[in-house]
């Protein structure tokens, strides 16, 4: 799976970056993650904001196809990322006790004990594009401060989607706004996984995966 997209022709008349397998996939979530902003603003459908899984599905495939070194480990872990993700949004949405009273809305799809199953994938994209960012721009820390780092990246990807989030229909909170509760239940969540993915896979080296963390976090500053 790590060669899936390494051995496509590129078309001649690209610049030579693009027609690189990686330079190839950032343009083509570029290009998705644009009609994204273009279709939420502009008023093409009232239904475009259901893409939404299919987008994230999309990102997510893109992203592991250019993972270096798959193995049952690694695997593995994206199988903890998803159950404890999945998990820990369950327990939220039933309790109120981690990141504070919330309910989903539609827009993620198929629900399980009131959560969509989608927002596990989401924490399997945010924690890895996280850790690739960190680790293209700080290689030499240790990586427990890596690990830190990443986690705090995530919650600040959090900040920048809760307005959006909140207006589009994602999910409602019960005062109105993301309280205070939930940065901290994310980072809370968010650290354990970092620190497991530091320790058993190490740093995350993937620039589509780095390329895939800015363009979420533009698609939510421009919308």
């Amino acid at each position: 799976m790590a060669s899936l997209f390494r051995h496509s022709p590129a078309p001649g008349f690209l610049p030579a970056p693009l027609q690189q397998p990686e330079g190839m996939a950032i343009a083509i979530l570029s290009i998705l993650y644009a009609v994204g902003v273009a279709g939420v603003l502009l008023p093409i459908h009232p239904d475009f904001i259901f893409l939404t899984p299919l987008n994230l599905l999309v990102s997510l495939a893109v992203m592991l196809g250019f993972h270096q070194g798959w193995s049952s480990r690694f695997v593995g872990y994206l199988g903890i990322c998803f159950a404890v993700g999945f998990g820990a949004e369950v327990y939220g949405v039933q309790t109120g006790r981690l990141f504070g009273a919330y309910t989903y809305g539609e827009v993620l799809g198929f629900k399980v004990l009131e959560t969509p199953l989608l927002i596990g994938v989401n924490w399997v994209l945010v924690t890895y594009s996280a850790a690739a960012a960190v680790w293209a721009v700080f290689p030499k820390l240790p990586r427990l401060a890596g690990s830190a780092l990443a986690a705090g990246a995530m919650v600040l990807l959090d900040v920048l989607s809760e307005p959006d989030a909140i207006q589009y229909g994602f999910w409602t909170w019960e005062n109105g706004d993301a309280p205070m509760q939930n940065y901290l239940g994310w980072f809370s969540v968010a650290l354990p996984l970092q620190v497991l993915l530091g320790a058993w896979i190490g740093p995350v080296k993937n620039n589509v995966a780095v390329a895939l963390f800015i363009l979420q976090g533009l698609f939510f500053a421009l919308i």
